[in-house]
């Protein structure tokens, strides 16, 4: 915020002693004027403040290079206006989505800002409960082989991967049989595996494999090594409230959604009303965040370790 704040005040000076107004005359909010249309210094404002990281001194640059984007795009609006797409019925449509888009986005934003923040016996107890992402953290360097193939297939995979001596031996098994694959090679922290199968890994031995489920197929996932790189109370503690604050607003945010599916009348209509869910399960449905794919970085709330403790690989 202070960050805005300062780069608002340097735009407004820049702005100001740009159009040539005199230090006894009342402060300006006009940046520039399109054809009678005014282009105002709260909008170019709300530009920068979209651009994170910019820095005070890098302020007048954008600024600048932010009015030239908002006169192009207001001569573009006021040709279109002339033409009268602004009546076209995609473009009505278009623009009632993304006004139903931010007010739903803004107002549930409102609502997670009831959640509270965690107290520090909270982030204590998390650090304890969670030793595989803390304070017996470790990176593993992994094989992963993406498998085409049908559910049906797993167990004999499973057993061939068991049985197989070798990294390479379970290669030509899936090459003799003409089943497609693909290798990666990866390195990834224990904030970057999804943490409902975290401790899984964390009991895996350096040489071991597992097999995970996915949507075309499976992935074998070989731990080739791994070293600890245990992380401090102390050092997790930023990233630990945020994901605990996260997780918090998450759920303020879906109790909010089935209060309000709960208490509107809502009524399914045409083909939508044959296979529509019950009044509970289309509230469960709406609220439930979709799980991380197997096998991939942490998604969603899991964000916020694997942010905070990017740092400390």
């Amino acid at each position: 915020m202070r960050s805005i704040a300062v780069t608002s005040a340097v735009v407004v000076s820049v702005l100001l002693a740009a159009c040539g107004e005199e230090k006894d005359k009342p402060a300006s909010q006009v940046a520039a004027k399109v054809n009678k249309t005014e282009i105002s210094v709260h909008q170019i404002n709300h530009m920068l403040q979209r651009q994170p990281g910019l820095k005070p001194e890098q302020a007048e640059g954008a600024s600048r290079t932010v009015l030239e984007r908002l006169i192009d795009q207001q001569l573009a609006v006021q040709k279109a206006e002339e033409m009268k797409l602004d009546r076209d019925p995609r473009v009505v449509q278009a623009m009632d989505a993304a006004k139903r888009e931010i007010l739903s986005r803004v107002y549930l934003e409102k609502v997670a800002e009831a959640a509270s923040k965690p107290s520090p016996e909270e982030v204590r107890s998390y650090y304890q409960a969670k030793p595989a992402l803390f304070s017996q953290r470790r990176v593993y360097n992994l094989q992963e082989i993406a498998i085409q193939t049908d559910k049906a297939q797993l167990p004999v995979l499973q057993e061939q991967l068991k049985s197989a001596k070798s990294t390479g031996e379970f290669l030509e098994y899936l090459k003799a049989n003409n089943i497609k694959f693909g290798v990666n090679q990866a390195a990834r922290a224990a904030e970057q595996l999804p943490l409902n199968m975290l401790d899984a890994f964390h009991q895996m031995k350096d040489g071991q494999a597992m097999m995970v489920p996915t949507e075309n197929g499976v992935q074998a996932i070989v731990l080739v090594a791994s070293r600890e790189m245990p992380v401090d109370e102390i050092k997790a503690r930023p990233a630990i409230e945020q994901f605990i604050l996260n997780e918090r607003k998450r759920k303020v945010v879906e109790d909010e959604i089935k209060a309000l599916r709960k208490n509107a009348e809502i009524q399914y209509v045409g083909k939508f009303a044959q296979a529509a869910p019950a009044k509970g399960d289309a509230a469960s449905a709406a609220a439930a965040p979709a799980p991380a794919p197997a096998g991939s970085a942490a998604a969603g709330n899991d964000a916020a370790i694997s942010k905070g403790l990017s740092g400390l690989k």
